[in-house]
């Protein structure tokens, strides 16, 4: 049985020419032996819009287009950086969009999957921003913006969201256990993936009595991290950039 991957927080962007390089191997060399591939956000540093078409965008859209064009479909959840993604980017790439929170059946399991930053809920200010950010309103009027304006714009959130994380104590930007049960509960699972919080690991722990897992992907500042799921179960693995 070929083996079902996942990937998140990637974070591509042309300051980072080891990751994309790191990336377009893992395209080429493990998603090519899947029988699905599962992206949960945070592919880029920052999507702006599928309006811009810069050199560095449309090469990382033409790898996804030949991985699904080879016979591996691709589904991706957003993340908080590239929620933007839109229908234009799914065309482009033949990539499958997801909701927020995916029920999906592995060696007969169900499993929750997402890209982990509504399990946040200790830190007040990116929840307040999530909930503007996600809305109806906000991502219109982002994109009704120029280009260059849009750039600027994600440009300076960044360098406020590396400031405020340095102030933040570190049980704030990991997940809320009881959000964690909440959702794992409200859909029916005792397996749950996610991403974001950048803390690979695996977390057994009690959920109504039975045994529940939390796997948290790992992101690829440093390493390429990827979950394998096949009939041996569920491997975590990295490797140097």
């Amino acid at each position: 049985m070929q083996p079902t991957l996942f990937i998140a927080d990637l974070h591509l962007s042309e300051d980072r020419p080891d990751i994309t390089q790191a990336f377009m191997r893992f395209m080429r060399q493990q998603a090519t032996k899947a029988q699905a591939l599962y992206v949960l956000g945070d592919l880029f540093e920052a999507w702006i819009g599928d309006d811009d078409q810069s050199p560095f965008n449309q090469e990382v859209k033409q790898t996804f287009r030949q991985l699904v064009d080879s016979g591996v479909p691709v589904f991706f959840i957003h993340g908080n950086r590239d929620f933007l993604i839109g229908r234009r980017f799914a065309r482009e790439t033949g990539i499958t969009l997801l909701p927020e929170q995916q029920v999906i059946e592995l060696n007969g399991e169900k499993v929750l999957i997402m890209h982990g930053d509504s399990l946040c809920t200790r830190d007040e200010v990116f929840m307040a921003f999530r909930k503007k950010s996600r809305g109806w309103w906000w991502p219109r009027l982002m994109l009704s913006m120029p280009l260059w304006y849009r750039r600027r714009v994600a440009r300076n959130a960044r360098a406020r969201s590396k400031q405020h994380n340095a102030n933040k104590p570190e049980y704030i930007m990991d997940v809320t256990p009881s959000e964690v049960e909440r959702v794992m509960r409200e859909a029916g699972v005792f397996t749950l993936i996610h991403g974001h919080t950048h803390r690979p690991a695996t977390h057994q722990f009690m959920l109504d009595g039975q045994n529940a897992t939390r796997i948290v992907l790992g992101d690829w500042y440093s390493q390429s991290s990827c979950l394998t799921a096949d009939n041996a179960g569920f491997s975590l693995t990295d490797a140097p950039l």
